[in-house]
């Protein structure tokens, strides 16, 4: 469904990432993982189309997409919840999720996805009339993902989605992403909550200084010796 090859990027004439390949197949659970600073969000601001690629080829569903703007990335099919998740604070759950349909265009369609958002996420289905900038932390992080859902999306990139979360905050986002993936969602995941992450997802990619250095299934990748030393505290 998505794949990456040899993706150069950056800032200007700052290069952040170097060749960067991976694949995400049609209902997979991929994480991303690395330290600060190693260039995830930089790569998925590359895939979304926010960042012009410097070098490499992009596919989606096949189709070359590194020369797309973000809004045309987003209508193939693709959406981005960044780690900010540029929600509307003084407008409603429901409204919030509203503009995540914007383009759909049919009503029916823009009811079923409320269904389903709101089946898959009972709480923003019982704040539905609430402003968004009351809601707490994980509700907000669940509401980012709904709207993202509202597109209906055939992936779903998600940066950082237990960041300043309370630990099993953090946890409980983190199943909601797999129980969005058991509903057929494929998603790729930034996540710096590396125990949680790789207990949760299919597979992993490790990247580091731009690079990846690491990729595989991701119960072997929580046995790795670099994996527990650098990022489980494994000694």
């Amino acid at each position: 469904m998505l794949e990456i090859a040899g993706l150069r990027a950056g800032y200007g004439p700052l290069q952040v990432l170097w060749e960067v390949s991976l694949a995400v197949s049609e209902g997979e659970f991929v994480a991303l993982l690395g330290p600060n600073g190693a260039g995830k969000t930089t790569a998925l601001r590359t895939v979304s189309g926010i960042i012009a690629p410097m070098g490499g080829q992009i596919w989606l569903s096949g189709r070359p997409i590194g020369d797309l703007a973000a809004h045309e990335v987003h209508r193939m099919g693709l959406s981005f919840i960044p780690e900010d998740l540029n929600l509307f604070g003084d407008m409603s759950v429901r409204e919030n999720l509203l503009l995540g349909a914007y383009g759909v265009g049919k009503k029916e369609k823009i009811r079923k996805s409320l269904e389903y958002v709101f089946h898959l996420f009972p709480v923003l289905a019982d704040r539905r009339s609430q402003l968004a900038g009351t809601l707490s932390g994980g509700e907000r992080k669940m509401l980012a993902l709904a709207r993202g859902l509202m597109s209906d999306p055939t992936i779903l990139l998600v940066d950082e989605p237990s960041l300043g979360l309370a630990p099993l905050l953090a946890v409980s986002v983190l199943e909601a992403l797999l129980d969005l993936n058991r509903e057929g969602v494929t998603i790729l995941v930034v996540e710096q909550n590396v125990h949680a992450t790789l207990r949760l997802t299919d597979r992993a990619y490790v990247l580091e200084h731009g690079r990846i250095v690491l990729e595989g299934a991701s119960a072997s990748l929580l046995e790795d010796p670099h994996v527990q030393e650098a990022y489980l505290g494994v000694v």
